[in-house]
């Protein structure tokens, strides 16, 4: 898996989350697949559960949903309508393996931890929803394999118990992930600002899992140093699911992978050295020349030197020294003035 070799060398991990964009269509997840392969991920995600796993049959008001994008859904219902059958998940790991992908999931239960174990998953996603599910998150750190965790809506203290969860486990390959439990996100509810704060206090790396639209949050958060960005993906977002609104299209996609991708070159790192590339460009900087011929002995006035582009000569701020100072040699207009022509005793 690259994921932990990406992040150590100072990429940016790209998840392409598939979630319920295969529509009810096995043909449709694998064409996500290597469309996703296509707009530069490196990785595609799927879920693994049940409505059974995830909650119960039940029409009290406890289980419906008012507003967003689910309105008027029970939970039980979305779930049926949203998942992927854990029978795809073979197929599709096989699909993103022949495409050059890594492949991932997400369990919600120890059940599907012991299905993923049986197929060969490489690493675990844990789920905003389910962060603050320790009994879970530490079945699934035992397996030894990395731990992205989505920390959407968890208290910083949750989060450390979440992270302690896994250390305990004797797991030490955490990644957390910055995300807003909204669908789509607001950015005005983002608040990037914090991944440098989680970097440090809970020291591991850290990403988003950004449901907002466009690119604009992922590269802020590349800036602020995030290492894996997560983002829906979907074929059209004309094939209706319950994802679909908020998911990105392929050609977006693309243009995610290579803003980030760019952001994170530019971010670079903390140095004041001119690149090679910059070098070149020195020369043009302003310095001292004749701007009128001067002869031996003639004081330096502001009428026969000046400041000028290139950078030949003495820097700018010799200027007042060289002022009233004797030239020791004949200089010509044009010339750059420099040390063995300037009398500074």
């Amino acid at each position: 898996m690259k994921l932990m070799e990406t992040i150590n060398n100072g990429g940016v991990y790209l998840i392409a989350e598939m979630s319920a964009n295969h529509a009810g269509s096995l043909e449709n997840a694998l064409a996500i697949v290597r469309a996703a392969k296509d707009a530069g991920a490196d990785c595609v995600k799927i879920q693994t559960y049940t409505a059974d796993t995830l909650t119960i049959d039940c029409d009290s008001e406890y289980f419906q949903i008012h507003g967003g994008l689910w309105d008027g859904y029970n939970l039980y219902r979305l779930y049926q309508e949203a998942y992927t059958p854990w029978e795809w998940a073979l197929p599709i790991k096989q699909e993103a393996e022949a495409c050059g992908l890594d492949f991932l999931s997400t369990p919600f239960d120890d059940s599907a931890v012991d299905f993923l174990e049986e197929i060969g998953a490489l690493a675990y996603k844990i789920a905003s929803f389910e962060l603050v599910d320790i009994p879970l998150i530490e079945y699934a750190a035992l397996k030894g394999k990395p731990m992205i965790v989505s920390c959407g809506m968890g208290s910083i203290e949750e989060i450390q118990d979440a992270v302690d969860a896994i250390r305990r486990m004797g797991n030490s390959q955490i990644v957390l992930l910055k995300c807003t439990s909204e669908y789509p996100a607001h950015f005005e509810d983002m608040n990037l600002s914090v991944i440098p704060d989680m970097k440090a206090r809970f020291d591991v790396p850290v990403g988003v899992s950004d449901h907002s639209m466009g690119t604009a949050a992922a590269v802020a958060a590349v800036a602020l140093g995030a290492c894996v960005i997560e983002k829906h993906f979907c074929l059209s977002r004309g094939i209706a699911n319950p994802d679909s609104a908020f998911s990105m299209e392929p050609e977006e996609f693309k243009a995610l992978a290579y803003d980030v991708r760019n952001a994170a070159l530019a971010k670079g790192s903390v140095t004041y050295e001119l690149s090679e590339r910059e070098k070149g460009s020195a020369v043009f900087r302003r310095s001292l020349f004749a701007v009128k011929d001067i002869t031996t002995g003639e004081e330096f006035t502001h009428d026969n030197i000046r400041s000028i582009r290139p950078g030949y000569g003495l820097m700018p701020k010799n200027y007042t020294d060289v002022l009233g100072k004797m030239a020791k040699r004949d200089i010509m207009r044009g010339e750059p003035l420099n040390e063995e022509g300037v009398d500074f005793v």
